[in-house]
């Protein structure tokens, strides 16, 4: 059997991946944590305050061992807008008088009203990072994808705002098409139509954008899902596995320096990738834990999907984790392509789906968050829970 690459395991943590276990620590799931470990939250907290940053944001990657910034990486404006989105959900979930609960929603609220979002403000709409060695990237956010959460936030801000009209400029950038006989607000990759939906809920309100089109970024969400599965049931690259069951083709990991073999199909493998459909780019690679993320939007396709893969291919969920990224097509000797470890970034939003789909419980936090309330009201929408 051909010997897969692994590479070495490094002491780093995506500034994501901390918000991931900040939401499964600290908003405290039923059957997970609770509010009696409240008095976990104001150290991590802490931790938070005494990390690297400047104008409120931090840095992408950090040493877990040091806490400093690593590979000369940016300060990451949508990484630090999951961070505060976690933040401000702890602060509404410990909202009794127990010891350390007040404590948290100070910690909460003063990490939140730290952040400067309108220094990012760059020609009209929002950069994506910063770094000192160079200023801001040379690029910003572009067609319509993850970053709702982060104009929420920044424009529900009572310290440092940006201009309200940010997100209409960044909506002018959206692309509306009709794909696979179907109307949607186009993003290829899966994991940008769920992660803002982990905080909000979309249901019933609408943008200017969204009444214009009679739809609201939760129906969006179902026909980018009917969408994934209708092209993996066309299935255009005649990748292994793929069906109207087996999809979920998104960001992540995936194999890379295989060669040409011919059981490899002549393919070239693209490694870590924000992979998408219908346009791709696409290597047949999926993430597995993408269709179970889809629960609250399709249960029945990500229930059905999730049992499949999980039937076919165990492999998939060592010790009850979906591993980042799975390729049958890049099989070797009859054995499937599967990622060596795991991304808390991953782990965190599946939580937070299951989660809303069973109770609502984040969603239920944020309909009350104010600044969430008064970001939302600001970038336009109105309609259902938001009246």
């Amino acid at each position: 059997m051909a010997k897969r690459p692994v590479r070495t395991p490094k002491k780093r943590c995506f500034l994501s991946k901390q918000n991931g276990h900040c939401i499964q620590q600290v908003t405290g799931l039923p059957g997970i944590f609770s509010h009696v470990f409240a008095h976990e939250v104001p150290a991590l907290l802490a931790r938070k305050s005494r990390e690297p940053r400047y104008q409120g944001f931090f840095y992408h990657f950090l040493d877990m061992r040091s806490g400093r910034r690593v590979w000369h990486c940016e300060l990451s404006v949508i990484d630090t807008a999951l961070l505060m989105a976690g933040v401000l959900a702890a602060g509404r979930f410990f909202d009794g008088d127990a010891p350390d609960e007040p404590q948290v929603r100070a910690l909460s609220e003063a990490l939140y009203r730290r952040v400067d979002w309108a220094w990012v403000l760059h020609d009209g709409t929002l950069a994506q990072g910063w770094k000192p060695e160079c200023g801001f990237l040379h690029y910003g956010w572009e067609g319509y994808n993850e970053a709702t959460i982060l104009y929420v936030l920044a424009l529900g801000s009572p310290t440092h705002a940006p201009a309200a009209d940010a997100f209409a400029a960044w909506t002018l950038t959206y692309q509306w098409e009709n794909q696979l006989g179907r109307d949607v607000l186009h993003s290829g990759p899966l994991f940008t139509h769920l992660f803002s939906h982990a905080w909000i809920d979309f249901r019933g309100i609408r943008d200017a954008f969204m009444r214009e089109k009679r739809s609201d970024y939760f129906e969006n969400t179902r026909q980018a899902i009917a969408i994934q599965r209708e092209y993996a049931a066309r299935n255009p690259r005649a990748c292994v596995g793929y069906g109207r069951d087996f999809w979920g083709i998104t960001a992540g990991e995936g194999p890379y320096n295989l060669g040409t073999l011919p059981d490899l199909r002549q393919r070239r493998y693209l490694g870590y990738m924000a992979r998408g459909v219908p346009f791709g780019p696409d290597d047949g690679t999926i993430a597995p834990w993408a269709m179970l993320a889809c629960l609250p939007f399709d249960a029945e396709a990500a229930l059905r999907g999730t049992r499949q893969l999980l039937e076919h291919h165990p492999q998939i969920c060592p010790e009850d984790k979906f591993l980042s990224g799975f390729n049958p097509t890049a099989a070797v000797d009859g054995d499937p392509w599967v990622s060596q470890g795991w991304v808390g970034l991953d782990q965190g939003l599946l939580v937070m789906m299951i989660e809303n789909h069973r109770s609502d419980l984040i969603w239920r936090l944020m309909r009350g968050s104010p600044p969430l309330r008064r970001g939302l009201k600001l970038a336009g929408f109105d309609g259902g829970w938001l009246r």
